[in-house]
């Protein structure tokens, strides 16, 4: 890791990395409280919060597949200037607007919100001098991540209160022109092309199963995600941001020991394991649904699950997915958890009407658990890696499979 850190392209394109999420990690959340306010009605807030998410799983893909074939500036500055825009004219529009023309414009910044996370993956092998470190790098990259959802909650919910939620908003918007602007000035970023005799798999990156595996298990960890996230930011009051901020933390104290040890599980059988914690971690938060303290506390345990399920995800997609298809690849992966979010965000806030916070945390408990049997069903898709597949980076990395392996 420190080998990592003092390389000074790839440190910088992780820092850059995490500063042009941060702002991206609030703007779920940011949604869901302007949209709040503007309609008056909750329900109608985890409608706008869950669109964002959907067209984010949707949008992201198709910028990687253009990534993939044309390099990354031009899809980060384009969908930049386009988020910017949208951003700002939702944080404009006035109270008792129609729930309908709220969420058709969360759903345009959510298809224009820009790929950094996967422009980032299919970077990163070309910004290290040892390719052997790349998933060690993975999971440092995961734990770093982390910091952008530490701070985000508590900021926008801060910024929402203290000012307003329009000046959240805003404050988001500048945030994202910044940070990816930052992200997209770094050579790694702006001089990566993909090797211009790489073979592309026709249909895309869920042709391979190994793809179709990951993707299905990240839509049920989204689900986690969504449910819980609505349950404490609807229930806990003023506590919600510091709550969210706990669950960060936990992720990254997980994150730390997953890179100490060399960038999270090895194995299907071990990609299990890591859900499992992650499925009773978050089950667990229905036996302390009425006390800050309780829901604090299991929330940073939980938590410790969450980087190290990305690390394995990601170190895993190298090895599955089709060759010319990388930041296609990771964007799907974000897709599937964009999606389950969303899911998870729409049927928790229906359950918590119903029968309160415990419902929530039951439905993250069953996705959690439905993604270790998912895993367990699928376990050979995700084995017999190929070793022989050429990098698609423009700089010479060598096959990520051989990397990562």
């Amino acid at each position: 890791m420190y080998s990592i850190i003092r390389n000074r392209p790839a440190r910088r394109l992780l820092a850059t990395s995490t500063l042009a999420l941060l702002p991206q990690a609030t703007l779920s959340l940011a949604l869901l409280v302007h949209a709040a306010r503007l309609t008056g009605s909750v329900a109608a807030a985890g409608l706008v919060s869950a669109t964002y998410a959907a067209a984010l799983g949707l949008g992201g893909p198709a910028a990687g597949r253009i990534a993939d074939r044309r390099g990354q500036t031009g899809v980060l500055v384009g969908s930049t200037a386009a988020a910017v825009t949208l951003l700002v004219a939702i944080a404009l529009l006035p109270a008792g607007t129609s729930v309908a023309v709220v969420a058709a414009l969360a759903a345009a910044l959510g298809l224009a919100t820009p790929p950094v996370a996967a422009c980032l993956r299919s970077a990163l092998p070309g910004a290290l001098t040892d390719p052997g470190e790349l998933r060690t790098a993975v999971a440092f990259q995961a734990t770093l991540a982390e910091l952008a959802w530490i701070a985000g909650p508590p900021l926008v919910l801060g910024v929402a209160t203290a000012v307003s939620t329009r000046a959240a908003l805003l404050a988001a918007a500048a945030g994202v022109l910044a940070g990816t602007a930052s992200f997209a000035r770094q050579p790694a970023s702006r001089g990566w092309r993909p090797a211009p005799d790489a073979a592309r798999a026709r249909g895309g990156a869920m042709r391979a199963p190994g793809m179709r595996t990951l993707v299905a298990l990240l839509v049920a960890v989204g689900i986690v995600f969504g449910a819980v996230e609505v349950a404490i930011a609807t229930g806990q009051g003023s506590a919600a941001g510091p709550l969210l901020g706990l669950w960060g933390a936990g992720s990254l104290l997980g994150g730390a020991a997953a890179t100490r040890v060399g960038g999270g599980a090895r194995t299907p059988a071990g990609l299990g394991g890591v859900l499992a914690a992650l499925a009773l971690g978050h089950l667990a938060l229905a036996l302390v649904p009425g006390s800050t303290v309780g829901l604090g506390l299991v929330l940073l345990a939980a938590g410790a699950a969450i980087a190290p399920t990305y690390a394995t995800v990601y170190a895993i997609v190298g090895d599955v997915a089709p060759a010319g298809t990388v930041t296609e690849a990771s964007a799907w992966l974000e897709t599937a958890v964009a999606v389950g979010a969303a899911l998870g965000s729409a049927t928790a806030g229906v359950a918590i009407a119903h029968a309160g916070p415990v419902a929530a945390y039951g439905l993250a408990g069953t996705a959690g658990a439905a993604a270790v049997a998912i895993v367990l069903a699928r376990a050979g898709t995700l084995g017999g890696c190929s070793h022989s597949r050429r990098s698609t980076s423009s700089h010479g990395a060598t096959a990520s499979a051989a990397a990562l392996g």
